[in-house]
C-alpha cells in the first residue's frame, strides 16, 4: 500500500471507525443509567461524544497500525471503557445482560445506517461527493459488524461473556465468571492464528448480505 492509498483508507475508515468504537461505550452507559448505575453518568461518560470515548491508544493508534500491517485488511481497536458498577444496578444479574447487549445493538443500528447512507450515495447521480460516500458507507457496514460479532463473543470480559454470565445459573455464573483474567490472553492467541478471522469471517459476510437484502429493496 503506497502513501496515496494509506491516506485515501485512513480518510475513508477514520469516521466509521471512531463512531463504532465510541457509540458502542456510549449505549452501555446509557443504558446503565436507565438500570440505576448512575456511575458513567457522574463521570460524563453517557454522551454522544465521541471525544468522552476517544482512547489515544486504542481508537488511534491500534487501529491505524493494524491498517499498516495488514495493508488495508485488517482492522482493530478500542475505546475507553464505560465504568459500570453492576452491583448498584437494580436487578444486577437480569440487567447486566441489557447493559452488555447495549453494545452491539449500538453497532447494529450503526451498521443499518451506514445501509441507508449506502443505498442514498447509489441512488444520487456519480460525482466526487457520492464515490466517497458510497466508500466510507461500505466501511461502516463493516467495521460494525465486526465489533458487533467479535463483542457478542462469549468470552470474558467482552459483552457475549458479560451476556452469557447473566443468564447461567448462580453458581456456575460465579465459576465462569473466575476464568475473566483468561480472557484477553484467548482474544490475543485467537488473533494471532487467524482463528478469530475463521470465526468471524463466515458471520460478517452473512451480516453483510442481510443488510444489503434488507436496505437495498
Amino acid at each position: 500500500m503506497d502513501v496515496n492509498q494509506l491516506v485515501q483508507t485512513i480518510a475513508i475508515f477514520a469516521l466509521p471507525v471512531i463512531l463504532a468504537i465510541t457509540l458502542h461505550e456510549a449505549a452501555h452507559g446509557y443504558v446503565a443509567r436507565h438500570f440505576g448505575d448512575m456511575t458513567a453518568y457522574a463521570q460524563g461518560r453517557v454522551s454522544l461524544n465521541p471525544l468522552r470515548h476517544i482512547d489515544l491508544v486504542g481508537t488511534i493508534v491500534v487501529p491505524l497500525l493494524m491498517l499498516l500491517v495488514s495493508r488495508g485488511v485488517f482492522l482493530f481497536g478500542w475505546a475507553k471503557p464505560v465504568p459500570v458498577n453492576y452491583s448498584a444496578l437494580r436487578n444486577p444479574k437480569r440487567h447486566m445482560a441489557w447493559v452488555a447487549a447495549a453494545g452491539p445493538a449500538a453497532n447494529l443500528a450503526m451498521s443499518l445506517a451506514w445501509a441507508m447512507l449506502l443505498k442514498l450515495a447509489l441512488v444520487l447521480p456519480l460525482s466526487f461527493l457520492t464515490v466517497p460516500m458510497a466508500a466510507m458507507a461500505r466501511a461502516g457496514i463493516l467495521i460494525n459488524l465486526v465489533f458487533m460479532f467479535l463483542n457478542l463473543l462469549p468470552i470474558l470480559p467482552l459483552d457475549g461473556g458479560r451476556i452469557l454470565a447473566s443468564l447461567l445459573p448462580g453458581r456456575a455464573s460465579w465459576q465462569y465468571a473466575k476464568l475473566e483474567p483468561w480472557g484477553l490472553p484467548l482474544l490475543l492467541l485467537m488473533l494471532v492464528t487467524h482463528v478469530l478471522d475463521i470465526v468471524l469471517g463466515p458471520l460478517v459476510n452473512v451480516g453483510v448480505s442481510l443488510i444489503h437484502a434488507v436496505v437495498m429493496l
